[in-house]
């Protein structure tokens, strides 16, 4: 028991950056790990050794914050009006804050199964099977939806793809297009062999 208990301990930073991430506010992050954690450690006898625990509570952590995103709907949303004016009284003070904030500020415009995935994926360095099981979701949706993602955040942040790659690109797929008429051309005027 000791054992799975540092193991689960060894995991926290991992899952508060995540629930940052989430939520987006730090009290409010530590609040959801904790939920986590009292289910965690409630449902211990659920989890199977051998298997993947990191997994295992990511998929804890995310299916509170959908409940917490649930109950919210039902509740309404509130602003405090005190942290709005704190936050748009602040001067930015660097060039990389001013690209966090407005990396922060798109995902979080994205779709929330796009910026789960995205931060599974970017954030925490997951393979797309465990983002799979922890997200509940077909390896192929992982994919398609961190690449719908990824284009999105490119186009809510005014990245334009690089023209060399557009280019290049561009060149492919007119070489795939005329690459089996080339190869049937090939074989329809190659002559006949000489018989000996």
């Amino acid at each position: 028991m000791a054992n799975i208990q540092k193991r689960i301990e060894a995991e926290l930073p991992r899952l508060r950056r995540y629930a940052r991430a989430l939520v987006r506010d730090a009290v409010d992050a530590d609040d959801l790990v904790q939920e986590c954690l009292t289910r965690a450690l409630a449902k211990l006898h659920l989890w199977q050794e051998g298997s993947d625990l990191r997994a295992w509570l990511f998929t804890i952590l995310h299916n509170q914050y959908v409940n917490q995103i649930r109950r919210s709907i039902r509740m309404g949303a509130t602003v405090e009006l005190d942290k709005a004016e704190l936050l748009l009284s602040r001067p930015a003070d660097q060039e990389k804050r001013l690209e966090l904030r407005d990396l922060d500020r798109a995902l979080g415009r994205l779709p929330a199964e796009q910026r789960a995935v995205i931060l599974l994926v970017g954030l925490e360095g997951m393979p797309y099977s465990a983002v799979a099981e922890v997200l509940e979701i077909p390896t192929g949706t992982v994919r398609s939806r961190l690449s719908r993602g990824r284009l999105a955040l490119r186009h809510l942040m005014g990245i334009e793809p690089d023209q060399r790659a557009r280019r290049s690109a561009t060149k492919i797929r007119v070489r795939r297009r005329e690459a089996p008429s080339l190869r049937a051309s090939a074989e329809w005027s190659a002559p006949p062999a000489a018989a000996d």
